[in-house]
Parts: C-alpha cells; sequence; structure tokens
C-alpha cells in the first residue's frame, strides 16, 4: 500500500492500517504534500473493506509539529499578500480533520514526542488517542501572533471550555498526564509501551463488526451537534434500523446462545 515516503502505510492481516507520519526532517509537519497524502489515505481506507481500524503514528520525536510555516510564508509572496494560499492551506487541513471524523473506520492517535497547534488539532480529530508518557500537546500560535482559531474547532469539542481556553490563551504545553484528565487523549503509557497498548485497543476494535462501528462513529458525531430531543430521535431510529441488520440479529443470538458471533459487516 506504499505510495509515498512522508506518509507510511501498512495494513496487516488483522484489518488494522498504520499511518505513519514520516517528514522526520519537518517534524512531520502538515506540509501541503503531507496533507494532500493524509486526505487520500482517509479516503482510500474509508471504501476499503480490508481495512476494520486506522493507527495514526509518527516517526521520529514529534508526532506533528503543525503547518510548515516556512512553506506558508513563502505563500506571502503571492500579489495579495498570501490570502489565496492560505484559504488553500487552511481548506486542505480542515477538510483531512473532517476526513477523519467521517470516515467510518475509527481513527487511533498514537502519540510519541510533540503535537503542536495544527498537530494537537490532528490528534483532538481522531476517535482516540493513546499517548507516551512523554509526549506534550500545545496550541503555541498566540506567541507568534497568529491564535490557533482552526485547531480550536477540534480542541473544544474534546476538552472544556476552561481547559481549551487556557492552552489557546496561554500556549503552554500540557503533559501526555494532564492530557489524559482532561479529554485530549485516552490515556498515556510508558513510551515502551505505547506501541503494544495502541495495538492492543485496535484489535479490539477490528475484532468487532465493521458495520456497527460505522453505524456507530457516525451517529455518535452527528448526535452531538443536536438538541437533546433531537439528538434523541435521531438515534432511536438509529437503533432501529441497526436492529433490522445482520450482524445486531447474529450478536443477539450469539449472545443468547452463548457462542461467539459471526460477522458478515452487514
Amino acid at each position: 500500500m506504499q505510495k509515498s515516503d512522508i506518509l507510511l502505510r501498512d495494513l496487516n492481516d488483522s484489518g488494522i492500517l498504520r499511518l505513519t507520519l514520516n517528514d522526520v526532517g519537518r517534524r512531520n509537519a502538515l506540509s501541503e504534500a503531507m496533507l494532500a497524502e493524509l486526505g487520500d489515505a482517509f479516503a482510500e481506507a474509508g471504501t476499503d473493506a480490508s481495512v476494520r481500524v486506522i493507527i495514526l503514528a509518527a516517526n521520529g520525536p514529534a508526532f506533528c509539529a503543525g503547518h510548515d510555516l516556512k512553506e506558508m510564508t513563502a505563500g506571502r509572496a503571492g500579489p495579495d499578500g498570501g490570502k489565496a494560499y492560505f484559504t488553500k492551506v487552511m481548506t486542505l487541513c480542515c477538510g483531512v480533520m473532517q476526513a477523519i471524523v467521517n470516515c467510518p473506520k475509527p481513527v487511533i492517535a498514537e502519540v510519541t514526542g510533540i503535537a503542536t497547534a495544527a498537530g494537537c488539532q490532528l490528534v483532538a480529530s481522531c476517535d482516540l488517542a493513546i499517548a507516551a508518557d512523554t509526549a506534550q500537546f500545545s496550541t503555541p500560535g498566540v506567541h507568534i501572533g497568529l491564535f490557533c482559531s482552526t485547531p480550536m474547532v477540534a480542541l473544544s469539542r474534546n476538552v472544556n471550555n476552561k481547559h481549551a481556553m487556557e492552552m489557546l490563551l496561554t500556549g503552554d504545553m500540557t503533559s501526555a498526564s494532564c492530557a489524559a484528565e482532561i479529554g485530549l487523549i485516552n490515556r498515556s503509557v510508558l513510551a515502551e509501551e505505547l506501541h503494544d497498548a495502541t495495538k492492543e485497543m485496535a484489535q479490539k476494535i477490528a475484532a468487532k463488526s465493521s458495520m456497527t462501528v460505522a453505524t456507530g462513529k457516525r451517529a455518535f458525531y452527528a448526535q452531538r451537534e443536536m438538541p437533546l430531543a433531537e439528538a434523541y430521535d435521531y438515534a432511536s431510529q438509529v437503533m432501529v434500523e441497526n436492529m433490522l441488520a445482520r450482524d445486531a440479529e447474529e450478536g443477539i443470538g450469539a449472545f443468547i446462545e452463548k457462542r461467539a458471533p459471526q460477522w458478515q459487516d452487514a
């Protein structure tokens, strides 16, 4: 499945696709090229029946340092001072973040090193995240006169307002243990245990009905944006449709009969 050097792809027999950011020299920055690779990877994985779970990892000391500021600065050379270029990059980046949420396959961030600015946004956009205890997170735009407005969208949907505003207004680094406490990640583990911990979580999910998982992920994000009564109406409809699915019938039957279910992913 390999297509480029900056984003490595590996699909194992369990249906776990490992995407590894590999632009170490640029601290895995979200350059135009990296954003394009990620967008393609999530679009392809979403329609590939052999992919059941996605792990997003990184090589090097940084998980992702956010946008490539040298690339962004070069964009100022345009006749409009960079407005069209900046719009293009932000649109591309926001598209990738939404592609993660909209992808029917669960996405788990495996975080080593630092995840800053749009790199922190990348972690927050994933469905789940496990980090090494040495990892750190920040939205440091305020240090350079650039408020992390787009990272704010994902951040504010993961942690409460006070914690999100503290990160956005101070730009300070947040430790992995603190990130777990405020809900930015699921948990932190020893660095040497990170790979196994992420793989274990991915294997648990991969063993479930992919139809059920996709239904649940889609419903989770949809109902979150609705008023309470509307959310319950929507969720009830989802439950009815889910109950009519073959895997729900099989799963309930297997539970009653005390046997392992045989998923058809339908």
